[in-house]
C-alpha cells in the first residue's frame, strides 16, 4: 500500500534552471536536509540563445557532491530532474552532445514554425495549444535537422542528458519535457505521421513515459561523479514550472503556482483540458486524471538583472519601495517578444509615466511584473481554466518580501510562500514516490508554507487603474487581443 514518506528518508531533487544547476536533499517531513549549486553560462546573440550541454552535467555532479557530503547513503531513497521547458540538443549514440543546447526562449527556428503548424494542425488542435510557437523543442529540432549533419543523432531534452549520465544508457524522457517536441499527451505517444511529414524519424526521438515513471537506476560511473549511491531509483521529472507547482503543493483543482526566477511561469490544476484559441496556453498531464494548465512568458526577473547588472537587488529594492511610483516598465528578459500571456513576437519594453533615477525604474519593473502576472490569471479565466483556488508564490522573486507583497496587492487575493520555493524541491516530492507513496501524500508530508501575503485593499483599489492602464496600452500596441483585455476590465469591476 502507499503510505506517506519515511520521515528520515533523503530524496534528491535536480534543478537545470538558466542561470545555475541546483541540488537539494529533503527528508520524509519536508525538513532541508542540505543544498547546492554551480553556475551555468549562457551565449546570446540576437534571437539565439546557447548552453553547454557538458556543463549542465559538470554542474548537476559538483552540486550533488556537496549536498550529499555528510549524508548516510542508505538513507537516499530516489531523485528526479527538472530542467527548462522546450531546451534541446543532438546527441550521439553515447549521448555525448554534437551540438549546443538551444535555451528555451532560442527564437533561430522562427521560418519553420509556419511548416510544423501546417502539418500538426490537428494535433495542436486537440490539445489545445493551437500552434506552436518558435521557442517550443519541435521548430527548434527542424532547425537543427536543417543546419546540421550528424547521421544516427537522437534528439535529447536538457533533462535527457542528466538522466543518461545518471543511469549509464538512454532511459526514456517525461512527458512533461516532451510535449513541446510534439508528443501526443491525449494519446501519449509521437504523432509519427506529422512528425514524416516535416520529415522526422520518430527513431530520432526518445521513448516517452509520464511523470514519476522509475526509469532507471544510478550507475557506478554516476555514484562516482555525483556521490549518489549506486542503484539510487531514477524518477522521471518534469518541466521546471511543473517542478515548481509539485513543490508548492499546488495539486487540487484550481489551484495555481507562480514561479518567478529569470521568466514568470504560471501552472495551475484543471479537471479537464484547457484548449486556448489563441494558442498561447497549453497543458501538461497532471496526477490522477487532472490536467496542468499553463505558460511561461518572456518577462521576468531577468529584465532587472539585465538592467541593473551587478547591483545589490535588497538595496535597490529598499530605496524602490520609498519612491511610492506607479509607473510600470514592461519587463521583457530578452531582446523582444513575448510568449505569454499573449503572443506577440514584435513586443518590446516600454515604460508607462515617468521614472527619475534607478529606484523608481526598479520599482517600475518589479510593478511591471506584476501587471504581468495579473494579465495572466485573466486570460486564464476568459479560456476557461479554473483559477480561484488557493494560489503559491515559487521562485527566486517569491524571497523578495516587498516584490510579493506587491504582487498580492496588484492581484488582490491571499498568497501562500512554501518555506522552500524552488523547482528542486518539487523533484525531491515527486523522487520520493519511488518509495511507494503517491504524489499527493509525498506533497502533504513534505510541502510547508513559511508565509503568507495578504493584500491592502486600499493599495488593490489604488493599482488597479494602473493596471488596466496598462492592459490598453498592450491592446493599443496590438499585442494583447481586445476580447482578453475586455475580460480584464470586466474582472476588475467585479
Amino acid at each position: 500500500m502507499s503510505d506517506a514518506p519515511a520521515a528520515d528518508a533523503v530524496h534528491i531533487g535536480l534543478d537545470l534552471g538558466t542561470q545555475s544547476a541546483r541540488a537539494v536533499a529533503v527528508d520524509g517531513t519536508g525538513r532541508l536536509v542540505a543544498a547546492a549549486s554551480r553556475p551555468l553560462t549562457g551565449r546570446r546573440d540576437g534571437v539565439r540563445h546557447e548552453q553547454d550541454p557538458e556543463q549542465w552535467w559538470s554542474a548537476v555532479a559538483a552540486a550533488c557532491r556537496d549536498t550529499l557530503t555528510g549524508i548516510e547513503p542508505d538513507r537516499v531513497r530516489g531523485l528526479a530532474v527538472d530542467a527548462t521547458s522546450g531546451t534541446v540538443l543532438l546527441a550521439d549514440e553515447r549521448g555525448g552532445p554534437l551540438t549546443p543546447g538551444l535555451m528555451y526562449d532560442d527564437g533561430r527556428a522562427r521560418a519553420y514554425t509556419a511548416r510544423v503548424n501546417k502539418a500538426g494542425e490537428d494535433v495542436w488542435q486537440e490539445l489545445g495549444y493551437r500552434t506552436m510557437q518558435p521557442s517550443w523543442a519541435l521548430p527548434k529540432l527542424l532547425w537543427l535537422l536543417d543546419n546540421t549533419d550528424f547521421p544516427g543523432a537522437r534528439l535529447l531534452h536538457q533533462a535527457d542528458l542528466v538522466t543518461w549520465r545518471l543511469a549509464g544508457h538512454q532511459v526514456a524522457a517525461d512527458a512533461g519535457h516532451a510535449l513541446k517536441t510534439g508528443y501526443h499527451l491525449v494519446d501519449e505517444r509521437w504523432p509519427e505521421d506529422e512528425l514524416a511529414r516535416l520529415g522526422v524519424p520518430v527513431a530520432l526521438l526518445p521513448d516517452v513515459v509520464r511523470p514519476g515513471t522509475v526509469i532507471g537506476t544510478v550507475c557506478a560511473d554516476a555514484a562516482s561523479a555525483t556521490g549518489l549511491p549506486a542503484g539510487t531509483p531514477i524518477v522521471a521529472g518534469t518541466t521546471d514550472g511543473c517542478a515548481a507547482q509539485i513543490g508548492a503543493g499546488a495539486l487540487a483543482p484550481g489551484a495555481w503556482n507562480a514561479v518567478l526566477g529569470t521568466t514568470l511561469v504560471l501552472k495551475g490544476v484543471s479537471p479537464h483540458l484547457v484548449r486556448d484559441p489563441g494558442g498561447v496556453v497549453y497543458c501538461h498531464r497532471g496526477p490522477g486524471g487532472t490536467w496542468l494548465p499553463g505558460g511561461a512568458s518572456s518577462s521576468g526577473a531577468g529584465a532587472l538583472t539585465r538592467r541593473f547588472p551587478g547591483a545589490d537587488p535588497d538595496a535597490l529594492t529598499a530605496r524602490a519601495a520609498a519612491t511610492g511610483s506607479t509607473a510600470v516598465a514592461y519587463p521583457l528578459v530578452g531582446g523582444g517578444g513575448e510568449r505569454f500571456p499573449f503572443r506577440a513576437p514584435d513586443a518590446t519594453p516600454f515604460v508607462l509615466g515617468d521614472v527619475a533615477g534607478d529606484a523608481e525604474e526598479f520599482h517600475a519593473l518589479l510593478l511591471g511584473t506584476a501587471c504581468v502576472e495579473r494579465l495572466c490569471l485573466d486570460r486564464l479565466d476568459h479560456i476557461g481554466a479554473p483559477v480561484g483556488g488557493p494560489l503559491t508564490f515559487t521562485g527566486g522573486g517569491a524571497r523578495n518580501r516587498y516584490w510579493s507583497q506587491l504582487r498580492a496587492d496588484v492581484l488582490g487575493r491571499a498568497v501562500g510562500i512554501p518555506e522552500h520555493a524552488e523547482s528542486a524541491t518539487g523533484m525531491a516530492v515527486l523522487a520520493a514516490t519511488a518509495s511507494g507513496a503517491t504524489l499527493e501524500e509525498a506533497a502533504a508530508a513534505m510541502v510547508r508554507l513559511r508565509d503568507e501575503r495578504v493584500p491592502d485593499p486600499a493599495r488593490h483599489a489604488r493599482l488597479t487603474p494602473v493596471y488596466l492602464d496598462f492592459v490598453d496600452e498592450l491592446t493599443r500596441r496590438g499585442w494583447l487581443e481586445p476580447a482578453v483585455a475586455a475580460h480584464a476590465h470586466g474582472k476588475a469591476e467585479q
